[in-house]
């Protein structure tokens, strides 16, 4: 960046003088661009890209000419080949929405260093990986050392775990290489749907049998058993030395006939959800044979099928034939199984993209009251929160906590005791004191107030010989709770510089760093989101139950995990919590230790910037008067989907064809999700709500707006439920959804319209749209600047 006659950077001189033509700018310090298909090649690679239906974006301009030259050997193709460099302009983010919306484009694959706006990115990834597999290497998995840090949480939660989570959330999968990449696109870019984990290995030889099924365990898979009647089924097509069993071990003589036979009833059994098919060569059958038989098979849909030929030579032919048919192919078998286990990550990652967390209820916690507590603490030039103020802003949330009193003097510690009840635990309290325990200022299972007296007397001598100089504010007297078959966890918020406030949950206690067993969430949660963030760590399998000790009471667990997101979320304030340990058993949960890290925020800033999701964005619920009546708008929610459902059924045949253009009688799981499950930093779909009959609430109408990702002009849509025509329903939630996109700043709205729907046409007229007629269409558009049309 030099400077720029004038002042300034030559950068921003270049963006400057290019915005006023509407140039985007690649790079700089960039490879350029090849676009295959149309004879592009706008770089100084030293080799051209062949045309495919693959997307390579790279932040590296060395890798792309090494990708290139190593696909061009392998005669795989490219929709468009990009290097990103420095990304001044241009960046990931762009490219993703660019690339899901390009129908030359089958799947993405990114190579990403970093990411500088975080709720750009996970925004154009989700909507990507929506429809498209999307696929990355991340580089720097490894973590610098651990910066000083006020928590457990903040040490903790390193950089790579962030951006794995982030990728998690967004729908992406993540391989370790390029090489990896390419393998797993050649699975994902032509999917049979994978709907469970299950995984039947048919070979022609136990050992390669055995090592499927060693790498599967090792890897956490799951082996499927197999139902008596397909063992059964498969007894009436194999002879009798099969192996009975999974693996399904044919025999090293089997023909082509028996491979088949086999197959099909693998691939019909509903226990199975993918077969790895093993082959080694022999002498008795070429294996070209084997899988020009078994093509028809393969090829013919149903569960996913991964071919594994083992050798070199002579199983050439019979890879090339599948390589040819867009198979899966793989040369050993833990190969083969880290392919499998890419599909079962990629399921995983697609159904956390389709989460969408509700708020809190009001009922459910003093949002407000902890709100008001952290605004005074920041007002009062307290950022580091102790024990006792960091547990009453969790109650506020509704998270268990042990009862926890401050004082300053022994008489008040005792008075506490007495009023609490024996036994008690006593702490320091002190601003200088990180871990209370590595300076012996924690004394446990106090029963006598003499006792009480000695441990306040003994803990100044324990800091004075540990850490001279230490000051000492008090100490908490705390209920001892006695739960010795609890697991102790850890559980906080941290604030990692790119995708900001993020959960970690893992294994507590005092061993916590040494034990290092922690995942990562961004906020914020519902219950399947905290379920997959507690099984991504070991103790989950403790929290499971063994032996004589009964399992945690999980939805205690997940129901205080939510909550935490949520306040990672209300209070922006927050930069860390440390809840360490929080007991988990089949009682419940409660947190005994807390503290927290608060930061002051500049007065009018946005409290939602920080966050790289955008929640429930609850505060636009409004209740309107209405046909004699009142009835609630408010943004949709995942919950709504079965009321949406029932909403959609309730439509007429032509009000279906003047919204969708099409005929359609009923939502797919996946259009009913893509309706009621959005991303309200790119969109919004207001509803209109009232309780039904039976008390359920029942959807009337819906308003949608989809916003293009510069924020400048909005596609909407908009549909009453066929029986409530011409009362105004409409018009109500048109002007609402237009107050909002004036609001986020939106320029333009628009939307297409079919010439007879009259009643649409006359509500766009009387709020002011202009019209415009296209071919078999009808435009609509409404100037949303000021001074423009109502």
């Amino acid at each position: 960046d030099g400077a720029a006659p004038g002042g300034g950077t030559l950068r921003q001189a270049m963006l400057t003088a290019a915005r006023p033509w509407l140039l985007r700018v690649l790079g700089p310090n960039c490879l350029g661009l090849l676009v295959p298909g149309i004879g592009l090649n706008a770089s100084f690679a030293p080799v051209g890209a062949l045309p495919g239906r693959l997307a390579f974006v790279s932040q590296s301009g060395a890798l792309v000419t090494t990708v290139l030259d190593w696909a061009r050997t392998r005669g795989i193709g490219f929709s468009s080949f990009v290097s990103l460099g420095d990304g001044s302009d241009v960046d990931v983010g762009d490219l993703l929405d660019y690339l899901a919306g390009d129908p030359g484009t089958d799947a993405i694959l990114l190579y990403v260093e970093s990411v500088r706006h975080a709720r750009k990115f996970m925004s154009a990834a989700r909507s990507a990986a929506r429809g498209k597999p999307t696929l990355i290497v991340k580089a720097g998995r490894s973590q610098d050392a651990a910066k000083a840090a006020f928590s457990h949480t903040g040490a903790l939660a390193g950089a790579d775990l962030v951006y794995d989570a982030a990728l998690r959330r967004a729908g992406m999968l993540r391989v370790l290489n390029t090489e990896a990449l390419f393998d797993a696109v050649a699975m994902l870019a032509r999917p049979r749907p994978l709907h469970g984990e299950r995984l039947a290995i048919l070979t022609n030889g136990g050992g390669a049998g055995v090592m499927a099924v060693d790498a599967l365990v090792a890897a956490n898979g799951t082996l499927a058993t197999l139902a008596p009647q397909t063992v059964e089924a498969l007894s009436q097509v194999l002879p009798a030395t099969w192996s009975h069993g999974n693996p399904v071990d044919i025999i090293g003589d089997a023909p082509p006939e028996r491979y088949r036979d086999a197959l099909a009833v693998l691939q019909g059994a509903p226990e199975v959800d993918a077969v790895l098919l093993l082959h080694a060569p022999t002498a008795i059958v070429p294996s070209a044979a084997i899988a020009t038989r078994l093509l028809p098979l393969l090829q013919s849909g149903g569960r996913p099928v991964l071919t594994c030929w083992l050798g070199g030579d002579s199983v050439a032919a019979a890879r090339r034939l599948c390589l040819d048919a867009g198979l899966p192919v793989f040369d050993t078998p833990e190969g083969a199984v880290q392919g499998f286990g890419q599909l079962v990550q990629y399921r995983r990652n697609q159904a956390l993209l389709m989460q969408v967390p509700a708020a809190l209820a009001g009922a459910e916690a003093d949002r407000a009251g902890a709100r008001a507590r952290v605004a005074a603490l920041v007002a009062a030039g307290t950022l580091r929160v102790g024990e006792a103020d960091s547990k009453a802003i969790l109650a506020a949330y509704g998270i268990p906590v042990a009862r926890t009193v401050v004082v300053e003097t022994a008489d008040q510690a005792i008075a506490a005791a007495a009023d609490i009840g024996y036994p008690v635990a006593v702490k320091l309290l002190s601003p200088d004191v990180v871990h209370k325990t590595d300076v012996g200022g924690v004394v446990l299972d106090i029963d006598h107030p003499d006792a009480l007296r000695a441990a306040l007397a003994d803990i100044p001598r324990r800091l004075a010989q540990h850490q001279p100089g230490a000051r000492i504010a008090g100490y908490t007297v705390q209920q001892m709770v006695r739960r010795p078959r609890a697991v102790e966890l850890i559980v906080g918020i941290s604030t990692d510089p790119v995708f900001g406030p993020v959960v970690l949950f893992g294994q507590g206690g005092i061993a916590v760093e040494v034990v290092a067993d922690q995942a990562v969430a961004l906020p914020p949660l519902n219950r399947v989101l905290a379920a997959d963030l507690v099984g991504r760590t070991r103790v989950a399998k403790l929290l499971a139950g063994y032996r004589d000790r009964p399992a945690a009471d999980f939805d205690a667990l997940c129901d205080a995990l939510v909550r935490i997101g949520q306040m990672a979320c209300d209070l922006p304030e927050l930069a860390e919590l440390d809840i360490n340990p929080l007991l988990a058993d089949s009682a419940g949960v409660v947190a005994l230790d807390a503290r927290m890290r608060l930061t002051a925020v500049a007065p009018g800033s946005d409290p939602l910037a920080r966050l790289a999701i955008l929640p429930y964005p609850d505060e636009l619920e409004q209740r309107w008067p209405w046909a004699g009546g009142t009835v609630t708008i408010r943004p949709v929610r995942p919950e709504d989907g079965p009321a949406h459902q029932a909403f959609f059924a309730a439509l007429s045949a032509e009000d279906i064809h003047f919204r969708l253009f099409a005929a359609l009688r009923e939502l797919s799981p996946a259009q009913l999700a893509r309706f009621t499950q959005i991303d309200y930093a790119r969109e919004m779909a207001f509803i209109a709500t009232r309780e039904g009959a039976a008390g359920q609430p029942e959807t009337l109408g819906v308003a949608r707006v989809v916003a293009d990702p510069d924020n400048v002009r909005g596609e909407f849509a908009v549909t009453v439920r066929t029986d409530l025509k011409a009362r105004g329903l409409g018009h109500l939630l048109m002007t609402r959804l237009i107050d909002y996109c004036r609001a986020r700043g939106l320029a333009e709205l628009t939307g297409t319209v079919l010439p007879d729907n009259v009643r649409m046409l006359a509500l766009a007229q009387a709020l002011g749209f202009t019209t415009r007629r296209a071919d078999d269409l009808v435009e609509l558009r409404l100037d949303l600047a000021p001074g423009g049309q109502a």
